[in-house]
């Protein structure tokens, strides 16, 4: 069975999500069936491997397989041992080739390619592996992986992508709303992702005037995080929206999220399919 991974050289968020994403509908749009495995880091659930569909809850398969399986609509199975969530995926779905959510450093696991995922601003940030900097393993680990993706400003050489989100969704109601509707206004922004900064900038690129809340990564949100003192609009990522599935939440209604969405570069989409071709045909 073919396998893709997608994974992080740095600790910290750097957009591996919507690329997962992103990767899944542009294979599926190309033909193939396609199934998706990762971790599931900070899901509770009893035992693994576990399937993740739209209803799922994120405290049992953990928050980002839930975003992945939401908006990609593909099959998925979560589990420590990427290799038994492998095959408990297969078990019960057809698939063409499997995409492997950060799983660079799963060795155990056999992969037939291999995308790198990189911020564009901090990089490889001072070089050093952890703890004295943010990186899992040696930059010329980059030497050897088919892909390395830059998530924002890249050099004429580089491949990579942007992320876009232009529509909020209110969680009371589902309700859309442009982003441009809060031009110029004070807004309450929370983010427990990987690099909130980037949420936080994305908002402020966008006109508006957040008051930054930032969290630990895949900090369990309850509805105290979001509640302030004024009736000020409350911004969060989507992924920790899907957190917040509880009355409690959904009765909030200045409650927002913002979904993005990864435009790649063409050339990588050419090669990328083009390489995938090859392997399945083969």
């Amino acid at each position: 069975m073919p396998l893709v991974v997608v994974g992080n050289l740095s600790v910290g968020g750097t957009g591996k999500t919507p690329l997962v994403v992103a990767l899944a509908k542009e294979l599926t749009q190309a033909g193939y069936r396609v199934g998706i495995i990762s971790r599931g880091y900070g899901g509770q659930a009893d035992g693994w491997p576990q399937s993740v569909s739209a209803d799922s809850e994120a405290s049992w398969v953990g928050d980002e397989p839930l975003l992945i399986a939401r908006r990609s609509d593909c099959p998925m199975s979560v589990g420590a041992n990427r290799y038994a969530a492998g095959l408990h995926l297969l078990a019960r779905a057809e698939c063409d080739l499997i995409l492997a959510d950060d799983g660079l450093q799963h060795y155990a696991l056999q992969r037939d390619f291999e995308i790198v995922v990189l911020d564009g601003e901090r990089r490889l940030g001072n070089g050093w592996r952890l703890p004295a900097g943010p990186l899992r393993e040696s930059a010329a680990r980059l030497r050897s992986v088919d892909w390395v993706l830059v998530n924002g400003a890249r050099d004429r050489d580089e491949l990579g992508f942007d992320l876009h989100g232009e529509q909020l969704v209110c969680l009371s109601d589902a309700a859309s709303r442009p982003l441009a509707d809060f031009i110029g206004q004070r807004v309450h922004a929370v983010a427990a992702i990987g690099h909130p900064a980037r949420f936080f900038a994305q908002l402020c690129a966008a006109g508006l005037e957040p008051i930054e809340h930032p969290l630990p990564d895949h900090h369990v949100l309850k509805p105290e995080d979001v509640r302030f003192e004024d009736d000020l609009a409350v911004m969060m990522t989507e992924k920790d929206a899907v957190k917040c599935q509880a009355h409690a939440f959904r009765a909030q209604k200045n409650l927002y999220y913002l979904p993005v969405t990864a435009e790649l570069d063409q050339p990588f989409i050419t090669s990328f399919l083009a390489a995938v071709k090859r392997k399945c045909d083969g």
